[in-house]
């Protein structure tokens, strides 16, 4: 996925049994994808919990953030609960949002792989109007810039 594309629409599992349609939401104002690795991290952790903790700024013009690990949605459930992250967390168990992103790394911990850390923001209209992508796991995003993306809009 580049800038200017149009988004690939999905369902996940934020937890067993409650499907979150992403795809829906289009419209009705900007979505934040942020792609994690793994839940229970170190890395992970600390990047969603500081989006929680900035949660009021992430919550611009009926904006939408949601965090996207390749584990199960018993994992993603639990973890949100523990860390009180306050958006959903989506279980991309299956990689196949991850690779419809084009984010999808084989390389790191063998196959099936995970998701590279990565944020994207998706516009009114469906298209995506920020990608921010990292072959380093240990990288953390350019908050700052995903912010000015999300008021761009």
């Amino acid at each position: 996925m580049k800038i200017g594309d149009t988004a690939f629409s999905f369902s996940l599992p934020a937890a067993p049994g409650e499907m979150v349609d992403v795809g829906a939401l289009i419209g009705s104002g900007p979505i934040v994808l942020l792609f994690i690795p793994f839940a229970f991290s170190s890395v992970c952790t600390e990047e969603l919990c500081r989006v929680g903790e900035e949660w009021p700024a992430w919550d611009l013009a009926d904006g939408h953030v949601f965090g996207l690990a390749a584990d199960s949605p018993f994992v993603t459930a639990r973890w949100r609960a523990e860390e009180n992250i306050p958006f959903p967390v989506l279980s991309d168990f299956g990689r196949e949002v991850a690779a419809e992103y084009g984010v999808l790394d084989e390389s790191l911990l063998g196959p099936p792989g995970v998701a590279k850390r990565s944020a994207f923001v998706i516009d009114r209209a469906g298209r995506i109007a920020y990608r921010w992508v990292t072959d380093d796991p240990s990288v953390q995003p350019d908050y700052a810039a995903i912010h000015a993306a999300v008021e761009a809009l």
